[in-house]
């Protein structure tokens, strides 16, 4: 793979229930960070995987319905905490960022797209047409804050599955050379919305594949263990989530040595989010 260099963190987080990300799980609660990850490509520049939490969270579920999402869900982001102001650590404003990857339309991954008035979105097309979709009143229930989407999106999407070369792989069946030089690999992961996404890439020290809400904690794609039956009611396929989540266990067992990281999991996110905002860190 052709190398590339990684920065992540969380912009902002959310409270929730260990129960509830694994099936047998405590009753304490535990930080849900929203993860987002700034990737140095050397020929594409700068990239963003996902942005996480913005107040804009706030705004959208002032009122009912989607206030239902904001007492159901604890949200507390900073704005220092926001991808934008974490970037001027780097020297970068939303400008300097032309492509940004979106692993699903939820609210915690997509807060701050319409940050990034000059960036090319790359998603999958069942993706986006279910958040275009979805009923603007009834699209919380599917964790979807239409007012989050930026209003010209649609006229900046390159749908991965349409331009990037599909490569043959023993576990997925297929993944994605996003810019067809072997620096990104996409990965379909279904279940917990449609057309979910998770990347794999390398840098000088590491492989990495980051594996979006595919599962929440480690030790449910390291020991298959589901999320309670509560939480799956709001999942678009619990089918295609166990399906996923077994893809991924089979990766984990074949590539022992690449850093697996569900987006919300602290155990994963705390060891590996630099000290420092530093590039060469991962």
């Amino acid at each position: 793979m052709k190398e590339v260099k990684l920065y992540i963190n969380n912009a902002g987080f959310c409270i929730a229930k260990e129960r509830h990300a694994i099936k047998g799980g405590s009753n304490k609660s535990i930080k849900f960070g929203a993860l987002f990850g700034l990737i140095q490509h050397p020929t594409m520049g700068w990239i963003l995987f996902d942005t996480g939490y913005t107040d804009r969270f706030f705004e959208a579920t002032k009122y009912f319905p989607n206030k239902i999402y904001a007492l159901a869900t604890k949200v507390e982001i900073k704005k220092e905490d926001e991808v934008k102001s974490q970037l001027s650590h780097f020297g970068l404003t939303c400008s300097d960022i032309k492509h940004l990857i979106v692993s699903h339309f939820h609210a915690d991954h997509i807060g701050g797209l319409q940050d990034f008035e000059n960036a090319i979105f790359y998603c999958s097309k069942k993706a986006f047409y279910q958040a275009k979709n979805c009923n603007k009143f009834l699209g919380f229930s599917k964790g979807i804050l239409k007012s989050l989407i930026p209003a010209d999106m649609e006229s900046r999407i390159k749908f991965i599955d349409e331009i990037s070369h599909p490569v043959q792989d023993d576990i997925f069946g297929i993944k994605y050379d996003l810019f067809n030089d072997q620096s990104i690999f996409v990965y379909d992961l279904p279940g917990h919305a449609a057309g979910q996404i998770g990347i794999e890439l390398k840098t000088k020290k590491k492989k990495y594949f980051l594996i979006a809400d595919a599962c929440w904690l480690e030790q449910s794609y390291k020991e298959l263990i589901l999320p309670s039956s509560i939480v799956k009611l709001f999942f678009d396929s619990c089918y295609d989530f166990k399906v996923s989540l077994n893809k991924v266990h089979q990766f984990h067992l074949r590539n022992p040595e690449v850093i697996i990281i569900p987006t919300h999991c602290a155990k994963t996110t705390e060891a590996i989010i630099p000290k420092i905002f530093d590039i060469d860190v991962l």
